[in-house]
C-alpha cells in the first residue's frame, strides 16, 4: 500500500544552515515516528515558502544518506498572512500501516498548522 506522510517545520532564518537543520530535524522525526527504512520510501516532496531561498530543503535528505530516494522541491504559493519560513514535506511510502497508524509530524512554529495532530 502506498501512503502519504505529511510534516512541516519552520527555519529560524533564511540561511543555509537553518534551512537544512530544520529540514533534517523534520525528516529524522518523520522517519523515526513512522519506523521507516529508506527502501520503503517511494519519493519525498519538499516545499518551502518564498522567503526561504538560501538552500534547497531536499539537500537535507542527501545529507541523511537518502541517496536513492527520488526527491522533488517546489515553492509554496505566496499567500498573505501564511506562516513564514515554513518547510513542508510529503513522503510517499510503501507500508502495511493503515491511515490511522500513520504519524504526521508538525514541529516548531508549524505545529500551529495542525493542532489536531500535535
Amino acid at each position: 500500500m502506498l501512503r502519504g506522510i505529511r510534516g512541516a517545520t519552520t527555519a529560524r532564518s533564511n540561511c543555509k544552515e537553518d534551512i537544512l537543520g530544520a529540514s533534517e530535524e523534520l525528516l529524522k522525526c518523520m522517519l523515526a515516528r513512522n519506523h521507516l527504512r529508506p527502501e520503503t520510501l517511494a519519493c519525498i516532496i519538499f516545499s518551502s515558502t518564498p522567503d526561504l531561498d538560501a538552500a534547497y530543503p531536499a539537500t537535507a535528505a542527501r545529507n541523511l544518506n537518502l541517496l536513492k530516494v527520488p526527491l522533488f522541491g517546489t515553492q509554496e504559493a505566496n499567500v498573505q498572512n501564511s506562516l513564514p519560513r515554513c518547510i513542508r514535506i510529503l513522503m510517499l511510502v510503501n507500508t502495511d500501516k493503515t491511515q490511522e497508524e500513520i504519524n504526521h509530524v508538525y514541529i516548531r512554529e508549524a505545529s500551529a498548522l495542525r493542532l489536531d495532530l500535535t
